[in-house]
Parts: C-alpha cells; structure tokens; sequence
C-alpha cells in the first residue's frame, strides 16, 4: 500500500493499491491451454481445481476456467422437450492461467486430470512417452471457441435410433404404432414405418409428435 500527501492539510490518503494493480497487470499476460480430463469428469475436474487453486494458493496464476458450451434440447421419451447444455469439447477444460512448474503441478496432480494439450518431448533414455510440453491455444482459437459457444443453434439431442419402437402422439396417424427408420436430429424430424392398411408405409414425423416404446 502506498500513500500520498494530501495537499490541502498536510494529511496522509491512502492512493491506489499497487500490488492490486500489478497482479491485474500479470494477469493480463494470461494464456488459455486445453486440459484433456477423463470423460464426464468435466464439471468435476473444474470444481476441484477452483478450490485446489484456493488451497495451494496459486488462484492469482489461475485466472479462469471453462468448459464450452452451447445450448441443447433433450427430447423425452414422452416426447417432450427439455432445456440443457451440450459440451464443445467433451474430455477438455481450458484453463487461463499464468504457467509456471508450481502451476503445471497444481493443474497436472487434480484428480481425473489425463494431460495438457501440447507437444510430446521424447525420452532421452529408454522407451515410453515423453513428457507433454503445454502449448496455449492461439487467441484466434480462443475467439473461435467462445465464439460458438455463444452462437450456436441449440443442438437437438434425442434419445431414438433406427429399430426403435414408437408410438404417434398427434397428427393424422395418432396412435398408430411403428418403427423408426432414420433420424434427422438437424431437421428435429425421424421417418418410420408405419402400418397402415395392413402395409409398412415410411412416414415422416416430428420428434414431438412420437413417444418410444418400451
């Protein structure tokens, strides 16, 4: 903290805290480096390294971590649609921090933690894989990323495949039952087999508009 003479009476002020300023000053100099982490352990490994961070008190060099995501639609069983959130990159969290070997220890020793994303420098002696040199990602990378976390269409996440069994909730075959032939998540529709007549007819049909069976 430092301090500076107030002109007008002689008194001390305190003036701006440059060891604050000094820190956000280093901080700006932060990179973003990809981290793989074992699958569905993303949220995990986020949660454990902000509280590592705190413990080993290292959060000055760890600035921020993400895991990119974007917006989905679950389609129930039901066939009703629930909001939710689809992972860019699953297996990955980015980290912005400011690397150093006590850093890359704290990031590399979190539970569930695989590797950073970089280059692999050889063994100098004997066999098996060398040690992962972290490499940040470019700021074009980066702006691309958060980029289409932000403007992606919300994905269409459903839980049918070819050889389902469904059953027709609305429309003119209400209540007819088939089986799904192919699915279009990007057009949010699915063909099946309906029959109708006493014939297999391929009839296109929303997702809301079916329930699955069984």
């Amino acid at each position: 903290m430092t301090f500076a003479a107030d002109l007008n009476g002689g008194e001390l002020n305190d003036g701006p805290d440059f060891e604050q300023v000094e820190l956000e000053q280093l901080q700006r100099n932060a990179r973003w480096y990809a981290v793989q982490v074992a699958s569905g352990c993303e949220k995990r490994v986020k949660a454990n390294l902000e509280q590592r961070a705190q413990t080993l008190d290292v959060a000055d060099r760890i600035v921020q971590i993400e895991i990119p995501q974007t917006p989905a639609i679950k389609i129930r069983k039901d066939g009703s649609r629930q909001g939710t959130e689809e992972k860019i990159f699953p297996g990955y969290v980015l980290v912005r921090m400011l690397m150093d070997d006590e850093v890359w220890q704290v990031v590399k020793n979190t539970p569930n933690v695989i590797n950073f994303v970089g280059a692999e420098q050889r063994r100098r002696y004997g066999r098996g894989r060398g040690h992962v040199k972290p490499l940040p990602l470019s700021n074009a990378e980066v702006e691309r990323i958060f980029k289409q976390a932000e403007e992606q269409e919300p994905v269409i996440k459903v839980s049918m495949a070819a050889g389902d069994r469904i059953k027709v909730l609305s429309g003119p075959f209400k209540d007819f039952e088939g089986e799904v032939v192919e699915v279009s998540p990007e057009r949010n529709k699915l063909k099946a087999l309906l029959s109708i007549f006493g014939r297999d007819t391929p009839v296109e049909l929303e997702f809301n508009q079916v329930q699955k069976e069984g």
